[in-house]
């Protein structure tokens, strides 16, 4: 517990439901925290169903549990329609997440997942906003040897997915400076200890044999039941968002000091997801609690996650974020709750200012004197194309000799790739086999801020399309900014299929999020740097008439921004979106 005191009894246990009106009983807890109570440690069934392979998915509860290791149970939408009509099970297969502490992998890593993703998947990999890689198109029978060959390369997807503390993100590539490399190490310290401790994902997956005797099981942290619903934590590197420390259930902002990572400024209750028609679901950004030294990263982080895990609504899971939890007691009442499970109280805030939360794209020294190239990677999705093949690209380099020793492969939060640590000829070397494999390196400014979840056809929540409409999309939105003059403009601009946000439409300067198929909510006006939440300007528009109501937008900014002035600032100036108001309907 890193030296952390006795954390006090909470005044809720663990695990209760939550209480109903006054004279009332508890509501019961959700279903989701009954399955949790009853799987022994997130094992359930899940052992006896994939020994099942002739049926391609699970049982609800399994496909419930099976989350909390890493993975979802999906089915190929395009493809429901036409198997309906032949009597056909749906054509069922599973995505699995690794867990990336910081989105760092080895060379040597990286190829590995390459072959995976050919031999056991659907042949891409994806990089997602939370700086980890998703498979898709895992068959059952190939869930296990999958997951062996993740395990060989020291990888797992253990709390990938469910209702635990989610992969840790720490501002892109640890070799760009020492404050850089301190977040990426704090990053892999808050993974491995807000790790589940049971032995289910070894057993289930990987063979392992349950040791008989000894301690009996326990989750030292989360409890039987684990938290009401998932966590997410990032550490940013002021000047740059990257991560989108406001978009997180807990963030650390760093504060530098001669080059080093002296303390953090702690955020906490931010989260993106939301539900269409239900206005007690929303958005938020977090709320600054105040600072603490660096030593003090792994007290602090466990005050917050327990406090949300004893207080945090388990009757409905619409509302079980760490964000409803603050908003319905208070910020004050939160604040002193946090304090009460640390040593000492949190010190005043110290100031820090962010101006960017995009990537910087091509080659750029580091600190370790090495060369490091970020690559744009629309949507996040590594593959091989007509215009250009990514994937062998990215396995030739992975493969080079030398490189695959001392290379290192990072996933950025925007869904792009660093390729770090490169020798000048190992720089040349790299640049010739982008070239040979016609893998593109200009893009629009607006190309390179713009952001989509998976959506359809593999994603069971998604109203509408996402990844495959907005590069289309985007397209005709630089010839509108051309027509004005503003095509070196950054924009960022982010998609999703539904609702949850997960690519944080929500932060972006314009977003679109699903409502129902080839329809989107338009919202504008969020900060360039990440810190404030656009509004709803346009409700459940159709392709054509998403350009005509950003068109006229884009016109007025072309003719009465201010010098040096973010669109999504002018949108806000010019009262085209309120200051407050709904983010969404």
């Amino acid at each position: 517990m890193d030296g952390a005191p006795p954390k006090p009894e909470p005044a809720v246990a663990a695990g209760d439901p939550g209480r109903g009106a006054a004279g009332a009983p508890p509501a019961p807890p959700s279903p989701n925290e009954q399955i949790k109570a009853r799987s022994r440690f997130l094992r359930g069934t899940l052992s006896e169903e994939l020994d099942r392979a002739a049926l391609g998915g699970l049982s609800e509860e399994a496909s419930q549990l099976v989350k909390f290791h890493g993975m979802y149970v999906q089915d190929d939408r395009d493809l429901r329609p036409e198997r309906a009509k032949r009597k056909l099970d749906r054509a069922v297969s599973f995505m699995a997440r690794l867990r990336i502490p910081a989105g760092v992998l080895t060379a040597r890593q990286f190829l590995a997942l390459d072959r995976i993703a050919a031999e056991r998947a659907n042949g891409t990999l994806r990089l997602t906003t939370r700086q980890t890689i998703q498979f898709h198109g895992i068959i059952k029978s190939n869930v296990r040897a999958a997951l062996r060959a993740i395990d060989a390369v020291l990888l797992d997807t253990i709390a990938a997915c469910g209702d635990v503390n989610r992969n840790v993100m720490a501002a892109a590539n640890p070799f760009r400076s020492r404050a850089h490399a301190d977040a990426a190490e704090a990053a892999a310290r808050l993974s491995a200890h807000f790790l589940p401790r049971t032995g289910a994902w070894r057993e289930i997956f990987i063979g392992d044999q349950r040791v008989r005797g000894g301690e009996p099981e326990s989750e030292p942290i989360y409890g039987a039941t684990y938290l009401p619903r998932k966590f997410k934590v990032a550490i940013a590197v002021p000047p740059a968002n990257d991560v989108d420390v406001y978009a997180q259930d807990l963030g650390f902002v760093a504060i530098v000091q001669d080059g080093a990572i002296a303390g953090y400024d702690v955020l906490a209750g931010g989260g993106m997801g939301m539900t269409h028609g239900e206005p007690d679901t929303y958005p938020r950004v977090g709320d600054v609690l105040g600072y603490c030294p660096a030593d003090r990263l792994i007290e602090v982080a466990e005050a917050v996650l327990t406090a949300q895990r004893d207080f945090g609504d388990r009757t409905n899971r619409k509302r079980a974020r760490l964000k409803y939890t603050i908003d319905g007691r208070g910020l004050d009442w939160f604040k002193a709750e946090i304090d009460r499970r640390m040593r000492s109280p949190f010190e005043p805030p110290r100031p820090f200012a962010f101006s960017t939360h995009d990537d910087r794209l091509g080659w750029a020294p580091g600190a370790d004197g090495l060369h490091h190239l970020t690559l744009y990677v629309e949507n996040g999705r590594i593959a091989d194309r007509d215009d250009g093949r990514l994937k062998a690209a990215l396995a030739a380099i992975a493969g080079l000799e030398g490189f695959g020793e001392s290379g290192r492969f990072v996933i950025t939060p925007n869904q792009n790739l660093v390729i770090a640590r490169a020798s000048e000829a190992e720089r040349v070397r790299i640049d010739a086999i982008l070239a040979e494999h016609r893998v593109p390196r200009e893009f629009s400014r607006l190309r390179q801020g713009a952001m989509a979840c998976v959506g359809l056809p593999t994603c069971g929540l998604a109203l509408a399309e996402s990844e495959r409409y907005l590069p289309g999309l985007v397209t005709r939105i630089d010839a509108v900014l051309a027509r004005y003059g503003l095509q070196d403009q950054a924009i960022t601009i982010r998609l999703t299929g539904c609702p949850n946000g997960c690519a944080r439409p929500y932060l972006a300067e314009i977003a679109l999020v699903g409502r129902g198929p080839g329809r989107y909510n338009l919202l504008l006006g969020g900060a360039a740097d990440g810190s404030r939440l656009n509004r709803l300007y346009r409700e459940n528009l159709a392709d054509a008439e998403i350009l005509a109501a950003l068109e006229p937008v884009i016109a007025g900014y072309a003719q009465a921004r201010r010098d040096g002035e973010r669109f999504g600032d002018y949108v806000r100036r010019a009262g085209i979106v309120p200051a407050s108001g709904a983010v969404s309907a």
